[in-house]
């Protein structure tokens, strides 16, 4: 008896040992549960997160393509909410201070990625991330400095870890500050780096400061162009292409066109009014699920393959962007 039960009790142990739900079923139920519009955007990344240290990805690959894609029309969506007078307010006025700042980070950048030893072209891309708008900006960029994969994913790694704590961050220090919706809109516009980690900590903190932060980001948005235009320039002049390669291609921010027309559609065609609520309702879901994504590639080994230098470098130069536009909108120098 005795060794009847020692036996049966090995093959127990050699038996696979059941999970309560396997990655698929936690990736669809947290996918569902983030498109519902229950979760706020925070929440949606920081579920993201979890799974993401406690699960393998089983659609690693099919999430960052679709990502991409779903926060493009995500935004696209949200111009439905919009109005075209306010779009264009913020691209005028803040033409001035968008021009400096942008500038201003692009040198400073570079200048502490020299410093701190960032090696290749990843110190441009950080610097070009942070100074218009995180992802999309090191996307348009890349190919015209012909940065390789290393570079590229050391750069957005940098660029998606701030991006993920300014979520959390932000909406604190608004409140703690008693920025009002407008000079927090503003604020989070000019300091954080991606479009979608704007339109989520703004549209926790309140609808005026969601519709403040996301005409602006975007209207900053449209700086890629020229930067995008002059790194090629200063590339070419550098590392001249060999005879017969392709010229790299410079991928445009088309989102950002349809996001405005959508809000023109919203301000001259109001007779459609609650179709536009239904579409920026179904942009606002897709966000969340936008971010739970994001959320799902920040593995420990994103996070290792990072490394100390770039992410220092990110690090100092989101500091002082925020710090120092943080004090400036404080102050009213700069407004919309």
């Amino acid at each position: 008896m005795g060794i009847a039960h020692h036996k049966a009790m090995e093959i127990c142990a050699a038996l696979p040992k059941p999970r309560l739900m396997d990655e698929k079923t936690v990736f669809f139920l947290g996918f569902l549960l983030t498109a519902s519009g229950v979760v706020s955007p925070p929440l949606a990344l920081l579920g993201g997160i979890v799974f993401a240290f406690f699960f393998a990805h089983p659609f690693a690959k099919e999430s960052s393509c679709l990502s991409r894609l779903l926060l493009q029309v995500a935004v696209v969506c949200l111009g439905f909410g919009m109005n075209i007078h306010e779009v264009m307010r913020a691209g005028r006025s803040g033409f001035l201070y968008t021009a400096v700042s942008i500038v201003s980070s692009l040198s400073v950048g570079l200048l502490i990625g020299r410093i701190a030893a960032v090696t290749g072209k990843a110190s441009l891309l950080i610097s070009a991330g942070t100074a218009i708008c995180g992802g999309s900006a090191i996307a348009a960029v890349a190919p015209v400095v012909d940065a390789n994969e290393e570079e590229i994913s050391v750069s957005m790694g940098t660029v998606f870890i701030l991006n993920s704590l300014a979520l959390f961050l932000f909406p604190a220090i608004g409140a703690a500050l008693h920025l009002t919706q407008g000079q927090f809109g503003l604020w989070s516009a000019l300091a954080i780096h991606d479009t979608s980690s704007v339109v989520g900590a703004t549209a926790k903190y309140g609808a005026q400061a969601l519709s403040v932060g996301t005409t602006v980001k975007l209207a900053r948005a449209l700086w890629i162009i020229p930067v995008t235009l002059v790194a090629a320039a200063y590339s070419a002049r550098l590392c001249p292409r060999a005879e017969g390669q392709p010229r790299a291609k410079i991928k445009l921010p088309w989102f950002i066109l349809f996001f405005c027309m959508a809000a023109a559609l919203n301000t001259w065609m109001p007779h459609f009014a609650p179709a536009y609520g239904v579409l920026s309702y179904l942009g606002k879901a897709g966000l969340c699920v936008t971010l739970f994504l994001i959320g799902t590639s920040l593995s420990r080994t994103a996070l290792r393959k990072v490394g100390m230098r770039p992410l220092l470098q990110g690090v100092v130069l989101w500091i002082l962007v925020a710090g120092i536009s943080l004090v400036l909108v404080q102050r009213g120098t700069i407004a919309i």
